[in-house]
């Protein structure tokens, strides 16, 4: 499979040293991808793309925010790329208590979603491309940044591409629940949303009550799975649940929210997954469908996630099928998956 990466400098000028969603990370990604993957610049996503997702209000609302904040620290706390210093200072702030913003944050959201556009055009292309990007998207919502997210990537690009196809999959495999994916398309019976998450943690939804409402009733599919799920758990997810409802649904493209916050030494979360194992996902996805396949980055912040990434980018540049994995299903997440098996009829 042909491969490819979007990135670029200007994530640089989104950061917090210190914060668990800084540059740093995506740094730390790059230094491991393979020396003949090609790289494509980031492009910025027009206010029109935007606004298929997210209220015009809210747009205009943060950027003004991103532009005013009142927040000082000194350029030793901060490494800054952009133009913004006031008396060797800097200007940030917070939207919440997780989701940080400077001068420069919108504008690179922007960059953000539009490299996710551009990954999906690339992979309906015949071009399988991962958007290495910052921030992350997936906790965004139509009018609300939560999460480290401003604006949501991967349903900017799957509305986007909805201007061309008839059906998108998105899979998320975040260990938290894509909130702001799934609010976005609840009532839409275009877009397959299926996420496998972490229980009982941030955001506190992606219940399997949640299927989705009017048209998109059915559409939203999730698999909350227990603390210290390993690969036994998200094979049987995969293999049972999430690919049988993909292959039904027959979507045009599949795109994967890929946060690597469900490795095992992930500060954020108790996952129990190994680089290796993440690359048995791509796997199982990559074989899972027939249709172009698109990457979006979202969470991950331990130090095993470059190799991670690594690993997707090994498995899709080979024909090596998904290893079946040793060790039993834990009891909890094996009642999980029978009963959405009986809400969503899958056999």
């Amino acid at each position: 499979m042909k491969c490819s990466a979007i990135t670029g400098e200007i994530f640089a000028n989104h950061d917090c040293k210190g914060h668990k969603e800084c540059h740093d990370r995506l740094l730390s990604i790059l230094e491991r991808l393979p020396e003949d993957l090609a790289i494509h610049a980031p492009v910025p996503a027009s206010f029109e793309a935007l606004q298929r997702v997210h209220v015009p209000g809210y747009l205009t609302w943060l950027e003004q925010q991103c532009v005013k904040h009142v927040d000082f620290c000194t350029l030793d706390e901060y490494i800054y790329t952009g133009g913004y210093f006031e008396n060797n200072q800097i200007k940030r702030g917070y939207l919440d208590q997780n989701t940080y913003i400077n001068p420069c944050s919108y504008e690179v959201a922007t960059y953000a979603a539009g490299s996710a556009i551009a990954a999906v055009d690339r992979s309906i292309d015949g071009e399988c491309c991962f958007a290495l990007v910052r921030p992350p998207g997936h906790h965004a919502e139509a009018d609300r940044a939560m999460g480290f997210c401003l604006l949501n990537n991967a349903a900017v690009a799957a509305a986007h591409a909805l201007q061309q196809v008839d059906r998108v999959a998105i899979i998320d495999w975040d260990a938290h629940h894509g909130n702001g994916t799934q609010s976005i398309f609840y009532s839409s019976n275009r877009v397959l949303y299926c996420s496998t998450h972490e229980k009982d943690t941030f955001p506190h939804s992606g219940t399997l009550q949640e299927t989705g409402s009017g048209e998109g009733k059915g559409f939203t599919l999730n698999v909350p799975l227990a603390h210290k799920s390993g690969i036994a758990d998200y094979y049987a997810v995969f293999t049972e649940v999430i690919l049988p409802a993909v292959g039904r649904f027959r979507p045009d493209l599949v795109i994967v929210s890929a946060g690597q916050d469900i490795l095992l030494d992930d500060p954020q979360e108790c996952m129990l997954l190994t680089p290796q194992d993440i690359g048995t996902l791509t796997a199982l996805v990559r074989d899972g469908r027939d249709c172009p396949l698109s990457f979006v980055l979202e969470g991950g912040y331990g130090p095993s996630q470059p190799a991670a990434i690594r690993s997707v980018f090994d498995t899709l540049g080979s024909t090596n099928p998904a290893k079946l994995p040793e060790g039993p299903v834990i009891k909890a997440n094996r009642k999980t998956i029978d009963l959405v098996k009986k809400l969503y009829n899958i056999p």
